[in-house]
């Protein structure tokens, strides 16, 4: 029996197209939830609210570290959403996502206050750190990144995972 392989343009496009969307959504996701710290935006509490839970969930400096992760959220995820410095925002998301993954592990997978949801976005950014940011992106416009290389996302997921640590021990 013949098999017809597809064209290696079409496999492009379907990449870049598949890409692209996971860009947008988990950019626009995370976006939303930094806007909610910073601004207050779509129900959030504003910084004095994510200021209050930083405190309860442990961590010092709780308005400083609710700034933080809100301007990580926000710009990390309108940099992912155009596809702008790929590798370094998406590892930006995985190492505020681990710390959100760690607050929540003694909550279970699948329990009402489970970690399965900030376990995901921390996955699917780091898969995108790893795969660039596609052909419907703004890196295509950085000369350094025009062609993705493995050695950006690895970098910068190392990165993440050290940073990411160091907050997630720096919590009582």
């Amino acid at each position: 029996m013949t098999t017809l392989a597809p064209s290696p343009a079409a496999d492009t496009r379907t990449h870049d197209l598949g890409v692209l969307v996971l860009r947008v959504i988990v950019g626009g996701i995370m976006a939303v939830h930094g806007t909610q710290k910073l601004f207050g935006w779509f129900g959030g509490h504003g910084l004095d609210g994510a200021a209050t839970g930083f405190a309860a969930m442990g961590y010092p400096a709780a308005k400083a570290m609710a700034t933080l992760a809100a301007v990580i959220e926000t710009f990390g995820g309108l940099a992912l959403i155009v596809g702008l410095l790929t590798p370094l925002a998406a590892a930006a998301i995985v190492g505020n996502m681990l710390n959100a993954v760690v607050v929540k592990w003694d909550g279970g997978f699948f329990a009402p206050n489970g970690y399965e949801y900030e376990l995901l976005l921390t996955v699917a950014a780091a898969a995108l750190a790893l795969t660039g940011p596609g052909a419907i992106a703004v890196d295509r416009f950085v000369p350094v990144l025009r062609r993705h290389r493995l050695g950006y996302g690895v970098a910068a997921l190392v990165l993440a995972l050290v940073t990411g640590v160091i907050f997630a021990l720096i919590r009582n």
